[in-house]
């Protein structure tokens, strides 16, 4: 059996591991050095190229650096993934070079592989790749999604490309703690979707055996999550629900572009779009024009980035604080805002709440009672959100919630499946 690989390709981070046999699995780090992540950002970034030179990519915290070093002159890219079953996404142009989706995604994966020392190792190993089970976006192209993949893994000479839903992946890399058979709920929440897996798992004569029961899932995680906090937070101060003068009639300024906005990984393509360069022509004729210079301003200087730091700490303190302090300065000096959880929570109330139904219809398709699940497997970065977490203990019971490896259980157990004999069983599209 060739080694294999499993890749975690998520909507904000992206995790590499390896497995040469059917228990024994490493992550892959990136770097060297001092220098060394067993995960990176899922980010890309472009430095503005010399006359007749191709733009030098980065990625992860090496595309951080460059943004911050060369401020004005690195187009940044981040949530790639959002976009991969969106049949709107038709590409984009980065310093004269256009780039589709696969383009976009080869790169990363080139420029992400070239920072390990696997590099020698590709060419006739088998590679694993995650796949949501519901993709992200309003109407998502299963099929156009999948075709995307395939071509930006193509060039890299892996013998056998798979794809495997990630709660299966995750509920791998569970069961390998597991000491009697088992029906496991894996919930995996990431960073644009939520995705859930029924399985049952058992061991004969020390080998581990799965059977896949029901998945199901939903486009909400971790990224609307900050779109609340950023839509409550962030946007009145830049001009969301103002009005603008228009033939003698006062016209609400359209909320579509402040959606562009708070969804950060939308905003480098937004600051190309028609829509933008409409909005600065509307500017002078807005009730709040400061406020919508202001808007003008932070997407004309790439804050995407710097605004998506600043709320994923807030939310992160508020998985272990009652309270927390969102400072932004690009809004002003003086902004700042306390975030407390009980508001957050009646935020994401109406999410949290779809995101149950979703899990009611999982089960249901499964044809078996929420009283025969053995254990829950909460996972992905998303699942540390207190409110959450209460609805799943509220719903199975604290005593059957566990975690554990919440950034890198998918690629371990990718990785793990593609170490099987039988790893075609688990292929899904």
């Amino acid at each position: 059996m060739p080694r294999a690989f499993g890749l975690d390709f998520g909507t904000s981070n992206t995790v590499l591991a390896v497995s040469e046999g059917e228990r024994a699995v490493e992550r892959v780090r990136f770097g060297a050095g001092d220098d060394v992540h067993e995960g990176i950002a899922s980010i890309l970034s472009f430095l503005r190229p010399d006359p007749g030179q191709e733009p030098l990519a980065e990625v992860g915290p090496w595309a951080i650096r460059q943004f911050i070093e060369h401020m004005g002159d690195v187009r940044f890219i981040q949530s790639l993934k959002s976009f991969v079953a969106s049949g709107q996404f038709k590409g984009t142009g980065v310093y004269g070079r256009r780039f589709d989706f696969e383009g976009l995604m080869h790169t990363l994966l080139e420029t992400a592989f070239k920072r390990t020392d696997i590099q020698g190792d590709l060419a006739g190993a088998r590679i694993v790749v995650g796949r949501p089970v519901i993709f992200a976006g309003g109407a998502p192209d299963e099929t156009l999604a999948m075709d995307r993949y395939r071509r930006a893994l193509e060039g890299f000479g892996f013998s056998e490309v798979l794809f495997v839903y990630e709660p299966v992946a995750a509920a791998f890399s569970f069961a390998q703690r597991l000491e009697q058979d088992a029906t496991v709920l894996v919930a995996d929440f990431g960073g644009g979707t939520s995705d859930y897996s029924l399985m049952r798992f058992s061991r004969a004569a020390g080998v581990l055996h799965a059977e896949p029961i029901s998945r199901g899932g939903v486009g909400i995680a971790g990224d609307t999550f900050d779109y609340r906090i950023i839509d409550k937070v962030v946007l009145p101060e830049l001009g969301k629900g103002s009005y603008y003068a228009s033939m003698g009639k006062s016209l609400e300024v359209p909320p579509n572009l402040f959606a562009n906005f708070a969804r950060w990984h939308q905003l480098s393509f937004f600051k190309a779009s028609q829509d933008f360069a409409e909005l600065k022509k509307l500017a002078r004729y807005c009730e709040d024009e400061d406020k919508i210079e202001l808007f003008i301003e932070l997407v004309e200087e790439d804050q995407g980035y710097p605004l998506y730091k600043a709320v994923s700490e807030v939310k992160a303190k508020l998985s272990s604080e009652e309270a927390a302090e969102l400072r932004f300065a690009p809004i002003g000096r003086d902004f700042g805002v306390t975030v407390r959880r009980a508001d957050f929570d009646s935020w994401i109330a109406e999410d949290l709440e779809r995101m149950n139904r979703a899990l009611d219809e999982t089960i249901e398709r499964a044809g078996i009672d929420e009283s025969e699940i053995d254990r829950v497997f909460l996972t992905g970065g998303t699942s540390f959100v207190p409110a959450l977490r209460a609805m799943f203990a509220q719903r199975f019971g604290a005593d059957r919630l566990t975690g554990g490896e919440e950034l890198s259980s998918i690629a371990n157990g990718l990785a793990l499946i593609g170490a099987r004999e039988d790893a075609h069983r688990w292929v899904a599209g």
